[in-house]
C-alpha cells in the first residue's frame, strides 16, 4: 500500500472474481464453504503503543531495542512508508525514518490486549487457534445460524475489534487454512479478503513459489532452478516430479497446496489462565457511581463464567481506558481462589479507588480473573466467622434461576434498579 493510500484510509474489502479483485456483495453465497478465518492485526505492537501513548499518532511508530544491536519488533504502516520492517537493525530503520517516536517492547500490554481481542473471537465461536499474540485461526462453520455467513462474520468480528479495543485487523476468508493465511496478507492493512472455493486456483496460480507454505530460502532457489516462479508453475509439474527433486514429504505437501488443497483442521487452543469481560461506553463516562455499577455487572459476568466452567481464580485485574484512549491496568492477588462475584467486585472497585481515576473519565472498563484454576482441586479456607453456606452459594442458586428462566430474572438490586441485563 502506497503512502497516499494509507493516507485515504484505503481498505480493500473484496472477493476474488473471476476479474480479479470484485466488490463483496452486500449478501453473497459465495462463501457457503468458506468457514476458515486467518486474522492478523495490524502493526499490532506499534498499534498497541499508540493506545498508550495517544501524543504519537499521526507520527511513524516503531518499537524494538534502541541499544546499539537493537532490532526492529513492530513498524506501523506509516513507517512502513519509509522502508522500515520487523527484524530491521533499529540504526538503519532510524537512518530510514529519522522522525519515527520509538518505544520498547512491553509484553505485559502486549499480551493483555491480545487476551482481549482472544475473548471476542471466543464470543462468536468456540473454534480459536491462536498462532501468536497478533493472529489466529477460527472455524465459523458453526455461527451461521446465529450471525450469517463466513463473510460477514468476519465483517463482525473487524467491527466489533475496531469498536472494543481500536485496534485494526485483516481477515482472510477461505474453504483452507492455507489460502485463508495468503488471503488475510492480501489485503492488508485494515482489510478483508473473501476466496471463494471456485475462484482458488485463479487466487494462488498468480503468486510467486514464496507465498507456499514451507517454501523457505533454499527451496525457492531450487524451484527457481527449474523454471517453476509461480504457484501455478508448481502446480503444473506432476507430484512424482516434485518428489524426486524435493523429497517426499515435501514435494507431496507443495504439489497439494499449489492446487488449493489443505487438509488442516482448526485446532483449538485453551485459552490463557484467565478470564475476563470489558465494556466500552457509548459516552466517555466520569460518575463513579455508574463506573461502580459497570464493575459489578462485570464482576458478575466474570463470576457467572468461571462458575460455569468449575474454575476458581485468584488475581483481579482492572483495565480502565481514559477518553484520550490511554489505558490504566491495575491487579491485585487475593489471599485465596475465588469464583464469587462479590470478593471480585471488591477488589475491583478497591483498584479502580488505587488508580486514582475517580475523577477522569473514562471510555473502557474491564475485569479480568487470572491465574485460573479447577476448582475441584483447590480447597478453600473459610474466613473467620464466615457462614458455610454464604455468598458463593447465593450466587450459584442464581446461576440456576438464570439456567431456567432466562438472564436478567434474578440480578444484584444496584443493577436491577437500572434495569440492566447483564448477558
Amino acid at each position: 500500500m502506497s503512502r497516499r493510500q494509507l493516507e485515504r484510509g484505503a481498505v480493500l474489502r473484496g472477493m476474488v472474481g473471476p476479474e480479479g479483485i470484485e466488490p463483496l456483495p452486500a449478501r453473497t453465497d459465495a462463501d457457503a464453504a468458506c468457514h476458515i478465518l486467518h486474522i492478523d492485526m495490524d502493526a499490532f505492537f506499534a498499534s498497541v503503543e499508540q493506545l498508550r501513548h495517544p501524543e504519537a499518532r499521526g507520527r511513524p511508530v516503531i518499537v524494538g531495542g534502541t541499544g546499539p544491536r537493537g532490532v526492529v519488533a513492530s513498524a506501523d504502516y506509516i513507517a512502513r512508508t519509509y522502508g522500515v520492517h520487523s527484524a530491521m537493525p533499529m540504526v538503519r530503520a532510524l537512518r530510514l525514518c529519522p522522525d519515527a517516536v520509538v518505544f520498547p517492547p512491553n509484553g505485559e500490554s502486549y499480551r493483555r490486549a491480545s487476551e482481549a481481542v482472544l475473548d471476542i473471537f471466543r464470543s462468536i465461536t468456540p473454534e480459536v487457534e491462536p498462532l501468536s499474540l497478533d493472529e489466529a485461526f477460527l472455524d465459523v462453520s458453526g455461527a451461521g445460524r446465529r450471525l450469517g455467513g463466513p463473510a460477514r462474520v468476519a465483517e463482525l468480528i473487524r467491527d466489533r475489534v475496531r469498536r472494543e479495543q481500536q485496534l485494526t485487523c485483516s481477515v482472510g476468508v477461505a474453504g483452507s487454512k492455507f489460502v485463508a493465511k495468503l488471503a488475510s496478507t492480501q489485503c492488508k492493512p485494515d482489510g478483508l479478503l473473501l476466496v471463494p472455493t471456485a475462484r482458488t486456483t485463479a487466487f494462488l496460480h498468480p503468486l510467486p513459489v514464496g507465498a507456499l507454505w514451507g517454501v523457505g530460502e533454499k527451496t525457492e532457489e531450487a524451484l527457481r532452478r527449474h523454471g517453476l516462479r509461480t504457484v501455478g508453475d508448481v502446480a503444473d509439474v506432476p507430484v512424482d516430479v516434485l518428489r524426486g527433486e524435493l523429497g517426499d514429504a515435501l514435494g507431496s505437501r507443495l504439489s497439494a497446496l499449489a492446487r488449493g488443497h489443505d487438509e488442516r483442521q482448526v485446532v483449538p487452543v485453551s485459552p490463557d489462565k484467565s478470564i475476563g469481560a470489558e465494556e466500552t461506553f457509548g459516552t466517555d463516562v466520569a460518575d463513579v457511581d455508574v463506573i461502580h455499577r459497570e464493575l459489578l455487572r462485570l464482576s458478575e459476568k466474570v463470576a457467572r463464567r468461571l462458575r460455569a466452567g468449575g474454575q476458581v481464580g485468584r488475581t483481579v485485574v482492572v483495565k480502565l481506558r481514559r477518553a484520550d484512549f490511554s489505558t490504566v491496568t491495575r491487579s491485585r492477588t487475593l489471599a485465596e481462589y475465588t469464583d464469587v462475584a462479590r470478593e471480585i467486585n471488591g477488589a475491583a472497585r478497591d483498584l479502580y479507588a488505587s488508580a486514582g481515576m475517580e475523577q477522569e473519565r473514562l471510555r473502557l472498563v474491564g475485569v479480568r480473573v487470572e491465574g485460573v484454576t479447577e476448582a475441584s482441586g483447590v480447597h478453600r479456607q473459610l474466613a473467620l466467622g464466615e457462614p458455610e453456606a454464604g455468598w458463593r452459594e447465593a450466587e450459584q442458586a442464581m446461576d440456576r434461576v438464570t439456567r431456567r428462566f432466562g438472564p436478567g430474572v434474578i440480578q444484584p438490586a444496584t443493577l436491577a434498579e437500572r434495569g440492566e441485563d447483564d448477558q
